[in-house]
This record gives structure tokens, C-alpha cells and sequence, in this order.
């Protein structure tokens, strides 16, 4: 049974104190989808336009390393909805953790659910239960057999354009993908709710793959010259009109005179696929380069954040479920493990939080090759292998179980390529290991990794698989001008 204490009312040190409406703040969460680093105006993007989002990104903090917790769809909306690293709740992939050619796996991957559990208590569920009207909008992605839909978990208003990516298109040249309606649907919401607290969660469909604009801005980019780095005219326009969207709903907001009490974040789901280069950020979706999980990720709080404001400290979505909750004096709710770290003291100015990394774990295979990816990984079809990874001030290191496991572990580490580390503050890119130049650093990295593997009863891949043949084909690599991208 879920957390369901009285509405409004907290406990702290055995006391009930009951919190004013007026006193917690709405929060607006809206969620891109694939929407890489690089694509906004605010990272520097040669060619496509975002004057909305630039816009908000001058009204609050826009935070310089924000990550989500996965590389691909739905996992990083688990870690999001549940506040937990993938370890807990085990959503590492889209269906299935076995992706790509199998005689190319040299491990057998652990396998994959399909949703959160019902009784796994989402941001939803704890702002629900603190008297919030809570609504979703858009994307789910999480009600597989394993499962369950939004309505059971915190969502009491539930409007989705499109249950399955078989449906997505909307026949509606003029609300592609379906930007608009959502938009509407969460504007409809926040009037109806404007005398409570209100937690919007607007999933927008938006940029994934099957992209569409309309005919008026996909003619406006048609016309203009293209970058050196991006150049897709229907990319950039689908990117224009979900932006368009943004705009809609904040001009609302500030009309019924609810922008100063209301927290607006914005950032996305994981990096943009190969329709669109990241660079300097290496790889894509699906990757845990940097291009794949590093994202535009930005929070207005007027009289909280500083306008124009910058942070460089990591933070990565997962810190949105504790963060939400203290903006809004809500405690965790009973035996609630959170991963996350609250971020309102960035959102003050402060330039450090308590804990000294983040961490990502999949240990799976994903199929499709990614821009600069792995050797290895181009040359036989994967956008990822088994790998857990560790972020720790500016250094940034990644465990391959296959060599780790295979290929001697620790014994052999300077020569079997298990480990890659990176500088990420000399070298965002990721383009020169340092495992073997910097032995003391990759030590200390990699045993607080697997601290942190054994701290979170992280599952590996330990069993060889049979069917792996050394001596396969390599895959023929990709294109990035592929039309349809993978989840």
C-alpha cells in the first residue's frame, strides 16, 4: 500500500503542522524527448531555434551539467518518477535489455521490466498526498505488464495524446506531435486548479523520431541557410514548435497571475538520437558519453532563482523528486528511498551539495551505433554494451562488465580496456582515456563505483553467453541520416 497521509498536513518531530495552499508553490515539470544538449539556443546550436526556452533560460538557472539518470526512454523516467537509480527499480531499457546482434554479446544481460511497480511511490503519489492536484500530460511509457498506468500512480487528471508509438502521428498539420494539445490540456489543468497547489507533469512527445512541424515553420527552415553543425530543416522546425508550445503555456501562466509562486524545470529525457550531432559532446541516445545523457536543464523559481543565473554542479533527474518535495514542505514519505539530492540550494546560489558523484548502471545492449561511439561498439552494431558509470567533480569514469568479467578484471586493467576515464573539464568530449595516464585517480573512481554497485544491490551481467561468436561479421554501421530512430 502506498504513502496516503492527511493533505496539507506534515509531521515533523512528532507534531502535525498543517502548511497554508498559498504557501507551497505550483511546479510545472516539462519533459522533452530526445531533445539533445546541444539542439537549444541557450548551448550554442548553429541553426535551430528556441526563442522560448532561451528566454525562460534568462528568467532562471539553467544548470550546465544536468544529466538524466538513463540513456534512453524509459528508464530515465522511472529514475525521474521514482527518485531512484536504475539498481532499485530495474526499468533499464525500452522492452527489453537484449538489443542487437546476439553473437555479438559476449554476456548474458540482465533482464529488463517493463514499468514501476505500483507500490513503488512516485513524485505524483507524495505531492498527491500532500493535498497537490496532480495531472500528466503526454508521455507515459511505463504501464507495461510490470507496470502500471499513471492514474495509479499519482496522477489523478490523465491526458495523453498517443498510447502507442503505432498512433503517434496526429493528422493535425497543426499540432504536430501533438504539442499543442497537450500544451492545452495542461493549461486547462492549471486553470481549474489556480486556487491549490498543482503538480504538471508535461511529457511532451516531442522531438522523437517520426518528426513533424508545421507546414509554415518547416517552410521557414526550408529557407534558411544551414549551420556548419546542424542543418535538418524538419528537425529544427518539429524543435521551433514544440518550443512554440512552451511559449503558450508560460504566456498563461503569467496571465492568470500564477508565474511568481510557481517552479517551472525544464530538461529531457535522454540525449538527441543521430539525427542530430551533439558535438562536442560525444556519442547519442543510448550512449552513456555525454551526448547521450547529458542534458538541457534549466529551473525558474521567481524570488528563488537568479535571473540569468549559471550552475556548473552536476545534477542529474533524479534530484527532482527530493527537490520538488522540499520546495513544497513535504517530507519523504516512509521507508521512500531517494537517490537524489535537493537542489533548492543551487536554486539559492550555493555552489556545492553534500554528496561528491552521480551514477549511471545498464547492464544490457542496445542496438544502433552512435556518433564517435566506441570502436568496438560502431564496428558490431551497439549504441551500448553492459556498463556502469561514475561522475566525480569533473572526472568521469566507465566500467565495461564484458572486459571486466571476461578479460582478467582488475589483473589485467591497462591492457583489457574494461575501464575508460575521462577529465571532463579539460576534455568534454571524451576523447582522450586517461585509465592508464592517471592510475590513482581511475583507482579511486572505480572503487567508489563499485561501493556504490554493492550499495544499491546493483545486478550484473555475470553469465558468458553461449551463443557468442568472436569470429561474427561486424555489423555494417548505421547511417545517422537513418529516417526512424530506436528507443
Amino acid at each position: 500500500m502506498k504513502f496516503r497521509p492527511v493533505p496539507g498536513i506534515l509531521v515533523l518531530l512528532g507534531f502535525a503542522v498543517l502548511l497554508p495552499a498559498a504557501e507551497r508553490p505550483n511546479i510545472i515539470l516539462i519533459f522533452a524527448d530526445d531533445l539533445g544538449w546541444k539542439d537549444v539556443g541557450w548551448q550554442g546550436t548553429d541553426f535551430y531555434e528556441t526563442p522560448h526556452l532561451d528566454a525562460l533560460a534568462k528568467q532562471g538557472m539553467v544548470f550546465t551539467s544536468g544529466y538524466s539518470a538513463a540513456g534512453n526512454c524509459a528508464p530515465s523516467r522511472a529514475c525521474l518518477l521514482s527518485g531512484t537509480y536504475t539498481p532499485r527499480h530495474h526499468v533499464y531499457a525500452v522492452q527489453t535489455t537484449d538489443r542487437g546482434p546476439k553473437e555479438s554479446q559476449r554476456l548474458v544481460p540482465v533482464p529488463n521490466r517493463s514499468g514501476l511497480a505500483r507500490d513503488n511511490v512516485t513524485i505524483a503519489d507524495a505531492l498527491q498526498a500532500a493535498g497537490y492536484a496532480t495531472g500528466i500530460f503526454g508521455k507515459w511509457h511505463l504501464d507495461g505488464p510490470e507496470g502500471a498506468p499513471p492514474a495509479e500512480q499519482g496522477f489523478a487528471t490523465v491526458h495523453q495524446s498517443f498510447h502507442t508509438w503505432s498512433d503517434a502521428k496526429t493528422r493535425d498539420p497543426e499540432n504536430p506531435k501533438g504539442v499543442f494539445s497537450l500544451t492545452r490540456g495542461a493549461t486547462t489543468f492549471i486553470e481549474k486548479n489556480r486556487d491549490r497547489p498543482f503538480f504538471v507533469y508535461l511529457a511532451h512527445y516531442a522531438i522523437h523520431s517520426g518528426l513533424e512541424a508545421r507546414p509554415a515553420t518547416l517552410k521557414k527552415f526550408q529557407q534558411k541557410s544551414a549551420g556548419a553543425q546542424h542543418n535538418s530543416a524538419l528537425y529544427a522546425a518539429c524543435l521551433y514548435d514544440l518550443d512554440a508550445s512552451v511559449g503558450l503555456l508560460l504566456a498563461r501562466l503569467k496571465e492568470l497571475g500564477l508565474e511568481k509562486n510557481t517552479l517551472v524545470v525544464f530538461t529531457s529525457d535522454n540525449g538527441g538520437t543521430q539525427e542530430s550531432s551533439q558535438e562536442p559532446l560525444r556519442g547519442n541516445k543510448g550512449s552513456y558519453y555525454e551526448g547521450g545523457i547529458r542534458e538541457p536543464f534549466l529551473a525558474r523559481w521567481p524570488g528563488v532563482t537568479a535571473p540569468g543565473s549559471r550552475c556548473d554542479v552536476p545534477v542529474i533527474n533524479v534530484d527532482l523528486f527530493p527537490t520538488f518535495l522540499a520546495a513544497a514542505g513535504v517530507p519523504v514519505p516512509p521507508q521512500k528511498t531517494l537517490d537524489g539530492e535537493n537542489l533548492l540550494p543551487l536554486f539559492r546560489g550555493e555552489n556545492r551539495l553534500s554528496r561528491s558523484a552521480i551514477f549511471w548502471h545498464f547492464p544490457g545492449y542496445l542496438n544502433t551505433p552512435v556518433i564517435r561511439g566506441r570502436e568496438l561498439d560502431v564496428r558490431t552494431g551497439f549504441r551500448s554494451r553492459p556498463v556502469s558509470v561514475i561522475r566525480k567533480g569533473d572526472w568521469k569514469l566507465h566500467l565495461y562488465h564484458e572486459e571486466w568479467q571476461l578479460d582478467g578484471g582488475r589483473a589485467q586493467l591497462e591492457s583489457n580496456h574494461a575501464v575508460e576515464l575521462y577529465q571532463l573539464g579539460d576534455d568534454i568530449g571524451e576523447r582522450v582515456n586517461l585509465a592508464n595516464r592517471q592510475p590513482a585517480k581511475r583507482d579511486e573512481l572505480l572503487a567508489d563505483l563499485q561501493t556504490w554497485i554493492k550499495s544499491t544491490a546493483a545486478l550484473l551481467p555475470t553469465e558468458p553467453n553461449s551463443v557468442y561468436d568472436p569470429a561474427a561479421k561486424s555489423a555494417k554501421p548505421e547511417g545517422r541520416k537513418k529516417a526512424a530512430q530506436p528507443e
